[in-house]
């Protein structure tokens, strides 16, 4: 049975104290690329709700770990590179733990799923994917730039077992976009159908969000043409 987190049971303030952080640093490139990043990566990464549509059947299925989780899925390349780091271990990397992640796709759906706002996508698995970390502690997938839906902002969402991934989860957080990368993608040919204003444009108005993205943002590089490389580290508790 997998734990179900339905609700934040850290804050960033908290986050930051227990990690003993010290502040961020914000930086904007040109050139259709973005880059946020915190002057110090050692932070515990806030918990955040699994929910709607996590589909726990994927853990026990041995052709979900994979690198490439777009499956038939048109849309912007994007590269999600998460490192994990022992915040409690002198920020040390952590090897051989799973990481699962998942999100809509460029119209703003979830594989596995059927309901009025989703559409029918049962018995789908495209935008899931497990992978184990290297020796770097890291994992890379690819896949398409997320859509939008109603009452969030982009994110994918994405949890840690350090073990094994027939226990419970150590972490279920969620990845933030820089706004100004989202915007752009939105602008582009292929996701002009879906809109390209979301029901949520700012971080303080989403839900999950609203209480701060500091160390879910990711650092972004890239641009429409070329793809674009998210990058993140999360620090675990471990």
């Amino acid at each position: 049975m997998h734990k179900k987190i339905t609700k934040k049971t850290l804050t960033r303030r908290e986050a930051f104290v227990l990690a003993g952080g010290t502040g961020l640093a914000l930086a904007s490139g040109c050139g259709g690329s973005t880059i946020t990043t915190p002057t110090s990566s050692c932070h515990l990464i806030p918990t955040e709700t699994d929910g709607p549509y996590p589909l726990y059947t994927v853990l026990s299925n041995a052709s979900m770990v994979r690198s490439n989780i777009a499956e038939t899925k048109t849309g912007v390349p994007l590269t999600i590179e998460l490192t994990l780091v022992k915040v409690n271990g002198a920020c040390g990397v952590i090897p051989n733990a799973y990481v699962y992640i998942w999100h809509c796709d460029k119209d703003g759906t979830y594989s596995g799923y059927s309901s009025g706002t989703n559409g029918n996508h049962l018995g789908e698995t495209y935008c899931r994917g497990i992978q184990k970390t290297d020796a770097n502690g890291r994992v890379t997938f690819q896949t398409v730039y997320p859509g939008w839906y109603p009452g969030r902002i982009t994110h994918v969402h994405f949890q840690v077992y350090l073990t094994s991934l027939a226990g419970t989860a150590t972490a279920t957080s969620q990845l933030a976009f820089p706004p100004e990368i989202t915007q752009t993608v939105y602008a582009s040919s292929l996701y002009a159908a879906h809109g390209q204003n979301t029901s949520v444009t700012s971080f303080s108005a989403d839900g999950i969000f609203s209480d701060g993205t500091t160390y879910q943002i990711a650092t972004v590089t890239g641009s429409v043409s070329t793809g674009y490389t998210a990058s993140l580290v999360v620090g675990i508790n471990s």
